[in-house]
């Protein structure tokens, strides 16, 4: 494989240092947004880019999803895994089952850079919590892309973001708000409390309803359900409870937008309180089709997982280093480029509805 020789030189030395460092990330897992992003630095550029580089093959690309077993995640790795099979290279997945578990997700990162595997595309639980050891893997000279929900940027060398975090942001309130007329208490159904792109998002939600045209929509509160189905669902029944003139309920996380349109379908508030936010169709099809919900958005996470396996590949190969401005081919997906912090985003989102649900199945 690519870089044995000189990772296994390093890599006993290495991993003890991580191992040391790693419980010290552990135990700061609380990162913030506001504190990472003040951390954070455009990620490390080894080397010159060659564009016209050969594609290795045989490499070995683990996805780290935030938790197996989610559909959502299911859906996307097997992405990437197609993409690998079809660039000649092995896939492999490992992961917590609970989308909170910051000390499992460092353990298997720490694990993947022992096995000597090429690279690693992680969604991240936190933005701090890994920081240590995907250092210390790519070090060890392991390309190192996070997809879905991103580390501080000098933790890996590029960020596969499934859009524009600001128009998932404003988008997602731009539906609620047209299906409640533009007035009422609304309320926020996130994921964990430290998810990068949940908070991410989050605040432009805020921020776009800081406009005129939104004045008479009030946010009430933010609630979390940590991916997790009942959880989620108990907090949506804790919001109506709480709130009993919530007109909305915006959730940008499949477990909980599922849940929410699980509890509302059942219950007198179906009709009464819309819900939107990003869910897969598949998940959100019967509600759709009951009333339950009118639209709600995502992209496709499939193209997602393929998306991050073409850059994990493209990086081992020396096409790109992850600087700003590289641009590279992704076989069906087209041809993308890299923009600031080392971000690429897959596109633009899709709204769902009565009238095209149909038309997609993940």
């Amino acid at each position: 494989m690519y870089g044995n020789t000189a990772r296994s030189v390093r890599l006993t030395a290495a991993l003890a240092t991580a191992a040391v460092l790693a419980l010290g990330a552990t135990a700061c897992s609380g990162t913030t947004k506001d504190s990472a992003s003040k951390e954070a630095g455009p990620a490390a550029a080894t080397g010159k880019a060659d564009p016209n580089s050969a594609t290795k093959k045989g490499l070995t690309v683990a996805f780290l999803p935030k938790q197996v077993n989610n559909p959502y995640f299911t859906t996307s790795d097997n992405g990437g895994k197609k993409a690998l099979e079809e660039l000649g290279s092995t896939y492999k997945e490992v992961g917590t089952s609970s989308g909170t578990d910051t000390s499992g997700q460092v353990s298997y990162v720490n694990t993947l850079t022992q096995q000597q595997v090429d690279a690693i595309a992680v969604s991240a639980q936190d933005p701090g919590a890994l920081c240590t050891s995907l250092k210390q893997a790519m070090k060890n000279g392991v390309s190192v892309v996070t997809y879905d929900s991103d580390t501080q940027a000098d933790c890996r060398q590029v960020f596969v973001s499934q859009a524009s975090a600001e128009d998932l942001g404003r988008t997602q309130i731009q539906l609620l708000a047209k299906q409640i007329g533009g007035k009422g208490e609304i309320a926020i159904l996130s994921a964990a409390q430290t998810a990068t792109n949940q908070n991410t998002w989050i605040d432009f939600m805020k921020d776009e309803l800081k406009k005129p045209e939104y004045k008479d929509i009030k946010l009430v509160k933010t609630a979390y359900g940590d991916d997790d189905a009942q959880k989620s669902f108990q907090q949506t029944q804790g919001l109506l409870q709480e709130h009993p003139n919530l007109k909305g309920i915006v959730s940008p996380t499949t477990v909980g937008i599922k849940a929410a349109a699980q509890y509302l379908s059942g219950s007198k508030y179906k009709g009464k309180v819309k819900l939107t936010g990003l869910g897969t169709p598949n998940d959100m099809r019967a509600y759709v089709k009951n009333g339950t919900v009118e639209g709600f958005e995502l992209w496709d996470p499939a193209k997602l997982g393929a998306l991050a396996a073409h850059t994990a590949v493209a990086l081992q190969s020396g096409r790109i280093t992850g600087a700003e401005g590289e641009t590279y081919q992704a076989g069906d997906l087209g041809s993308f480029t890299i923009g600031k912090d080392s971000v690429v985003s897959l596109g633009k989102p899709t709204v769902f509805t009565q009238d095209n649900i149909d038309q997609f199945q993940f």
